[in-house]
């Protein structure tokens, strides 16, 4: 299938898509990660794979472009959401340079920017590292995933 959208449908009982983030999910207030809920998986999921970015954020390395706030995978294919402050499953390296949920810090006067949550439902369980990059991470699952979809949420500092 490719990375291409599907039915599976990504909501937060945080904010609806193209929100606000609330404040507790972010640098300015408890820095944890939403609630979030997931339907319409596709036939055949064993695992699932999130990734949290922000295109809007200035470059900040040669190459790539946004911030990656949180990537966090080997999600068995039952579950259907992972709770607030989700400490479960296995993370990966987001660009503060550190293991599991980083939330929106944007620059103090960059006006509003977009954080893409996407979920990706993967045929096979792929029993991955922990510390892998978002482009690590999309590389070795691309040839995996059946379906994804995202929820997207806005903050402004």
């Amino acid at each position: 299938m490719g990375f291409a959208l599907s039915d599976m449908q990504l909501t937060s009982s945080a904010f609806s898509d193209g929100e606000g983030i609330p404040a507790r999910h972010t640098c300015e207030g408890e820095d944890i990660s939403p609630s979030l809920r997931w339907t319409d998986v596709p036939e055949g999921t064993r695992e699932f794979a999130l990734i949290c970015h922000d295109p809007d954020a200035p470059l900040i390395k040669p190459g790539n472009f946004g911030y990656v706030h949180w990537v966090l995978y080997g999600i068995p294919g039952s579950a259907a959401e992972l709770p607030e402050g989700v400490a479960a499953h296995t993370s990966g390296t987001n660009d503060f340079g550190k293991l599991g949920y980083g939330g929106p810090a944007p620059p103090p006067g960059h006006g509003t920017h977009r954080y893409f949550f996407w979920l990706f439902a993967l045929r096979s369980e792929l029993g991955l590292d922990a510390g892998l990059t978002m482009w690590e991470l999309l590389e070795k699952i691309e040839p995996e995933v059946l379906g994804m979809n995202r929820l997207m949420g806005t903050y402004a500092r």
